[in-house]
């Protein structure tokens, strides 16, 4: 029985979107942002595996931008994906790729200190057991533990802070205020959160010293639940196994999925090749690398990003040929994050949609929502979802 793998390569957008001058990173519009051919203008790109499935191919098609370095011509099946969903934001393109495309608009925090409302921090209050809340602003994760962290660990107060996105996020130090404890508060006042149609409420768990502080991998997210069942259901309706890599589980609230797989990416990376070979027949295997878009995409780190991908690009090196006649593997992404842009927000781009197992061909521009659609179509299962097949 076939197996099919999507992989997404967090926040690798390729421009060109139709409607990016609607979105902005703080004043300017997100027109001309594009992830991968800025990378490779300016901190250089070898990509040899990405680039013969269509990478190079993709961004020329999406944005009429050639990509420095990337013209191999393509021995996959390629083409390029544009949101429909109004937003540039992890939920809303996961979801669309899954075959839902986001109804409704997102409600997002002001840019003001404060950014919540009253009864919202009076919620956070009760919930977390203290006085007060740190932050309260627009803000880097990085930066704010930097700036808040000895005030956090001698208050006790949590740190709490938004972005452009839909979400609210909770910083706290692992030993001082303790890490189930944070989960706890997360999940006190998600329902409320997502009754305002906030995407996301996240856990942000850092350790560490004054002046050392560090963020951990025990991120959680705690995510609105999709209004329509997506491909993840479909499967699990279909009474297949739905392996969940990375924050997949959390981003669609654990909902069709039997296994999770968590770490940072590299240790994705093994679970994807452990998967390869363990993996039930018949199964969909949905994996989330992240690391793209926290460690160097809203950090403006375009040679780092650089280097992430070329690492990704060895890795899915080896792990092609372990898979089975009968596999279909997608990479694409969620949204952009032109390291090279101004601000430190996602930008507005189309997304690569790389497969391997369909033989070598253009599929010219798709919907997100054709991902879920072909996953279905290969695992031969009934889908109600969005989109349509490409295979």
């Amino acid at each position: 029985m076939p197996r099919a793998f999507v992989i997404v390569i967090d926040s690798v957008g390729i421009g060109g979107a139709p409607d990016a001058d609607q979105y902005f990173n703080g004043t300017l519009p997100d027109t001309g942002a594009n992830t991968v051919a800025h990378i490779a203008q300016t901190a250089g790109l070898c990509v040899p595996t990405l680039d013969a499935m269509g990478l190079g191919a993709a961004v020329q098609l999406a944005s009429a931008e050639t990509a420095k370095g990337l013209d191999t011509t393509p021995t996959g099946a390629w083409g390029a994906a544009t949101e429909k969903s109004r937003g540039k934001d992890t939920p809303s393109g996961h979801w669309e790729l899954a075959g839902v495309p986001v109804p409704w608009e997102w409600h997002t925090f002001p840019d003001t200190q404060p950014a919540f409302p009253d009864d919202l921090t009076a919620e956070i209050c009760a919930a977390a057991g203290t006085d007060g809340i740190l932050g309260n602003c627009h803000a880097s994760g990085t930066v704010i533990i930097e700036e808040l962290g000895d005030a956090h660990v001698q208050s006790g107060w949590p740190i709490c802070y938004t972005s452009v996105d839909s979400v609210l996020q909770i910083a706290a130090h692992e030993d001082h205020f303790g890490l189930q404890r944070l989960y706890d508060l997360c999940a006190a006042i998600a329902p409320t959160l997502h009754g305002m149609k906030v995407g996301r409420v996240i856990a942000r768990p850092f350790v560490g010293s004054s002046g050392n502080y560090t963020r951990t991998a025990n991120r959680k997210d705690f995510a609105i639940a999709t209004p329509a069942p997506t491909i993840c259901n479909y499967v699990a309706q279909a009474g297949r196994k739905v392996y969940a890599v990375g924050k997949i589980g959390d981003i669609f609230s654990m909902s069709g999925i039997s296994d999770l797989r968590k770490g940072r990416d590299a240790e994705l990376m093994g679970h994807l090749d452990d998967l390869v070979s363990e993996a039930d027949d018949g199964s969909f295997i949905f994996a989330n690398l992240v690391e793209f878009d926290s460690e160097y995409g809203h950090r403006r780190d375009p040679a780092g990003y650089a280097a992430h991908l070329q690492w990704f690009d060895a890795a899915l090196a080896e792990l092609l040929p372990k898979l089975r006649t009968n596999d279909l593997l997608i990479v694409t992404a969620d949204h952009g994050n032109d390291p090279t842009w101004p601000g430190t927000d996602h930008t507005r781009e189309r997304v690569p949609v790389l497969v391997h197992g369909a033989g070598a061909r253009p599929l010219g521009l798709l919907d997100f929502s054709d991902v879920g659609a072909s996953v279905a179509a290969h695992l031969k299962i009934p889908y109600q979802g969005e989109g349509k097949s490409f295979l």
